[in-house]
């Protein structure tokens, strides 16, 4: 599905990180898939798209990292087509206290530590795991959409609610 979605449809990708589109690109590129890929440096919060283009706009990984999650969530609700639908991939809230409480000892003393041996940038690692903790837990986000005007908004824990996926749709 995957690569019958990038050869035959308008693909547009975007970050406001000019390296996170290359490291994209490359690795696309690497998979034999995307040469119809356009990639556009572009802020989440204000995408510069004409509204209605889009059947399905997606974030994996990047909404916590939006200054302000309402705006990008509107930003994106305003490029769908009627029928289209935002999904959001995105680290949250595990579903159980045993299950957090291990996630939290194992994301702020296991992963800074890793990062620090494997890439001597620990730093970069605390703030993955501070901006993990900042994020709204599923209900929360899925509020958000709903107020950013997307209908039917639902998400899907994975691994114990560590990952979900969130889907609105607008009509």
């Amino acid at each position: 599905e995957f690569r019958r979605v990038l050869f035959r449809s308008r693909v547009v990708m975007t970050d406001i990180n000019p390296d996170m589109l290359a490291c994209g690109r490359a690795r696309l590129l690497d998979q034999g898939v995307g040469s119809n890929v356009q990639l556009l440096l572009a802020d989440a919060e204000s995408l510069p798209f004409a509204p209605g283009q889009f059947h399905c706009v997606s974030i994996a990984f990047g909404l916590r990292n939006v200054t302000r999650i309402p705006a990008a969530l509107s930003s994106m609700v305003r490029m769908l087509r009627p029928g289209g639908r935002v999904m959001i991939l995105e680290f949250s809230t595990p579903t159980s206290a045993l299950w957090a409480k291990a996630y939290d000892l194992f994301s702020f003393s296991v992963i800074p530590a890793l990062g620090r041996v494997v890439t001597g940038d620990e730093g970069s690692y605390r703030y993955l795991v501070e901006s993990i903790r900042r994020h709204p837990d599923q209900e929360t986000l899925a509020n958000m959409m709903s107020d950013a005007g997307l209908e039917d908004v639902s998400y899907q824990n994975i691994q114990g609610g560590i990952v979900a996926i969130h889907t609105g749709f607008r009509y």
